[in-house]
């Protein structure tokens, strides 16, 4: 009785100190994870307050390095935290496997993030010299439109690299394979898709054209069937084109290559303007010239460069009048169009009113009469005597 007792007490005080390990075990890594995690954070918040304030020194508005690289960064730090205390957990060997390859796997995603991150700031980087609000932004266009293009390629690229590095991450040798093949088979895939899908693999075609022979850049000014707009964003597969009525006009990438478009602003955004006033001979030429020289002279919109009044067709009734004038970009130029338009129709209405078009008749006020037509002169000589009765 007294030997069973002692047998129960010493199994008790087995189990509580195994109990006891257990608890202080799960209690230091979770200890341990919790001060590596701050730890992490410290480091983090540390890092970006360094490179902030790099940025800042060097460039006032920065090149994004927090907006683009602070979660994939952090998300990386807790990842490695998590896979440092890991082996610190009293897990079941095939549970701990599982989670290590779930962690290596989070690791892979978050790297090929912060590899897209690290393209946005590089793009930041290098277009924060180019912007497309100067007076003269060719050189930014041309350079905004070839750095969205190649994000995107660079992007698809980080993007294969990435599902090959999660196939790589496996032990299974079979699945080694297949995250091999994947890279590897690149060229051969490229030629399946491009007979699958035709008008995608063209899209992307025609996008590396227009990337290197610039028909269209960012910002540039187009009339596309019909519709004048500004070219808004150049995506893998289409354009957007912003309507100066603020609709959105969607073009497929290949539209630029196999068709006609008028493109404003392909060397320069120096445009001419044209408006016809339509009057009569009798108006002077000349002092038309001096009004519209004097008009265009008070305006902020013109260039200081054209301008020019010419008689350029005639009618039975009228004159046309070419009224020429040049601006920096097309939209100065439409509006000082509109005002031409609007001021030398003032003026003429003010001084030479009876100028505008009209149509003259003249009446006659007696019968003219045939004396070859007999029959004609005896029924006048009738009416004649008539009235005189």
């Amino acid at each position: 009785m007294v030997a069973s007792r002692v047998t129960f007490f010493q199994n008790t005080a087995m189990i509580a100190d195994i109990g006891l390990r257990f608890k202080h075990t799960w209690f230091f890594a979770v200890f341990f994870f919790c001060g590596i995690i701050v730890l992490a954070n410290v480091v983090h918040y540390l890092l970006f307050r360094i490179l902030k304030k790099k940025e800042e020194q060097t460039s006032g508005s920065g090149w994004g390095v927090k907006r683009y690289l602070s979660h994939p960064a952090r998300a990386i730090f807790l990842l490695t935290c998590a896979g440092i205390a890991l082996p610190l957990l009293p897990l079941p060997p095939n549970i701990n496997d599982i989670i290590r390859q779930g962690l290596l796997m989070a690791v892979v995603v978050c790297l090929g993030w912060l590899a897209v991150g690290f393209i946005y700031v590089l793009q930041e980087f290098m277009l924060r010299r180019y912007d497309l609000k100067s007076e003269n932004n060719f050189r930014a266009r041309r350079i905004h439109t070839q750095f969205q293009l190649f994000r995107r390629l660079l992007i698809t690229f980080i993007i294969v690299i990435t599902v090959g590095g999660l196939l790589w991450t496996f032990n299974d040798p079979r699945i080694w394979h297949y995250g091999s093949g994947l890279l590897a088979s690149a060229g051969i895939a490229s030629l399946i898709l491009a007979t699958a899908a035709k008008s995608t693999a063209s899209n992307f075609l025609a996008g590396l054209q227009i990337a290197f022979t610039e028909p269209i850049r960012i910002d540039d000014v187009v009339v596309i069937q019909g519709e004048w707009g500004r070219i808004e964003e150049i995506t893998s597969a289409y354009v957007v084109v912003r309507i100066w009525d603020l609709r959105r006009l969607i073009v497929p990438l290949t539209y630029f290559i196999e068709n006609s478009f008028q493109n404003w602003t392909r060397e320069s955004s120096d445009i001419l303007g044209t408006s016809f006033l339509y009057v009569d001979y009798s108006i002077p030429v000349e002092e038309l010239r001096t009004e519209l020289r004097r008009i265009v002279e008070t305006s902020p919109l013109w260039d200081g460069k054209v301008c020019g009044l010419q008689v350029t067709n005639l009618s039975e009734r009228t004159m046309e009048l070419r009224c020429l004038m040049s601006s920096r970009n097309s939209s100065e130029n439409f509006d000082l169009r509109c005002l031409v338009r609007e001021n030398m129709i003032a003026y003429i209405r003010e001084y030479y009113p009876s100028a505008f078009p009209t149509t003259r008749f003249a009446a006659i006020s007696q019968i003219p009469v045939d004396v070859s037509n007999s029959g004609s002169s005896s029924s006048l000589e009738e009416v004649s005597l008539s009235h005189r009765k």
